[in-house]
């Protein structure tokens, strides 16, 4: 048996990535075409022999419980292991009171069941690779109450703008959790992922609860930060967040860069997905693709620049896709110049020959959308 299990929360009220949040969750967002958002902190625990793990979902679940299914493909021990999907009674859309306190309130006959000592916490929103048995051997030896992870930055002007910060003295002490308001650029952007006890995660839910329904795990701890050891540690590696739309298009497109990639992908760390039997990609006479990630059963006859084309998309012959990416069952007709998109799954592009968006300011075509 594990020290720890693991829960995998939803993103907060905070967190809007326009349009695209109405159809799925974050976790359930389509990632470099083969992936969703939600593989890596589950692979992220399963490579780390954590085997037990509860799924947080409150609104449009049905994307991302398809997906996860039993849990089987992340590798989770068939013996012992489960994942688990709850649920939030709370699901109107930016209700106040809907938060992960809230949601665990809710579940609370669900860790009755669990004999692990720790529980990690972790983002559903969140692109990044952690050994989290290192992270928790690190909170033991330490004796802090609670241990943070954190990712410093020297962009927090500008991006990481809806993420929280830690303010953390010489000895990796939390001071305090702040919101990241882009006033420096030098910031250390927290994580959203915890260890603790189980025992004291399960005090701190109630004390929050108690104290004000609209409280989050991160407001209590931060209230915590003079009573109880909060101690930081840092992460090394690829860190991308997804909480807003450009960060998404950014966080996708940062990865054809070959440095990156091996910044986040590991030969010893697999990232688990559900898969398919699709054939492989076909490309046609007179095809062109540079810089691009392709997932299986495309058919390309066109151009494709610097690109993620997600599964089983047609990109017509003369049809030139630029710094776009394409989700799923997408088709780009004859002649049609896409550039700086992100096109929702199913959406077919016919008739619109010439769709163009600002670099700065990408556009969005709906999920099954026609033009």
């Amino acid at each position: 048996m594990s020290k720890a299990f693991g829960i995998i929360n939803f993103a907060g009220n905070h967190i809007q990535v326009n349009s695209m949040q109405a159809y799925r969750p974050i976790g359930a967002f389509s990632f470099l075409g083969r992936y969703r958002v939600i593989d890596f902190p589950i692979s992220n625990m399963s490579n780390s022999g954590i085997d037990v793990m509860q799924v947080y979902v409150r609104r449009k679940p049905r994307s991302l419980v398809e997906h996860l299914g039993t849990g089987r493909h992340y590798n989770i021990n068939s013996k012992r292991g489960k994942l688990n999907v709850l649920f939030s009674d709370n699901n109107n859309e930016n209700n106040v009171y809907d938060t992960d306190i809230a949601a665990y309130m809710e579940n609370l006959d669900c860790f009755d069941e669990i004999d692990s000592e720790y529980v990690v916490i972790v983002p559903s929103y969140m692109v990044y690779t952690s050994n989290y048995n290192t992270f928790l051997q690190a909170h033991i030896e330490s004796g802090a109450d609670i241990t943070l992870m954190y990712h410093s930055v020297d962009n927090a002007k500008d991006h990481f703008l809806n993420c929280q910060t830690l303010d953390i003295n010489k000895q990796k002490g939390v001071l305090s959790i702040e919101p990241n308001h882009g006033n420096t650029k030098n910031r250390n952007i927290f994580m959203d992922t915890y260890v603790m006890k189980k025992d004291l995660f399960l005090e701190l839910v109630q004390k929050a609860h108690k104290l004000s329904s609209m409280y989050t795990l991160a407001d209590i701890v931060n209230e915590m930060c003079g009573e109880m050891d909060v101690r930081a540690i840092p992460h090394r590696g690829y860190f991308a967040t997804i909480t807003d739309f450009n960060s998404y298009f950014e966080a996708n497109l940062d990865l054809l860069n070959l440095k990156k990639a091996t910044d986040l992908f590991h030969d010893n760390w697999p990232i688990y997905t559900r898969t398919n039997d699709s054939c492989p990609t076909h490309y046609f006479s007179g095809s062109n693709v540079t810089s691009s990630v392709i997932s299986n059963g495309c058919q390309i006859e066109g151009t494709v620049e610097n690109s993620v084309i997600g599964r089983g998309c047609v990109i017509k012959e003369g049809a030139v896709v630029k710094n776009c990416v394409v989700n799923a069952d997408v088709v780009i007709g004859k002649g049609v110049h896409a550039e700086n998109l992100v096109i929702d799954k199913h959406a077919r592009l016919i008739r619109g020959k010439r769709v163009i968006a600002a670099p700065e300011k990408p556009g969005y075509i709906k999920r099954g959308d026609r033009l």
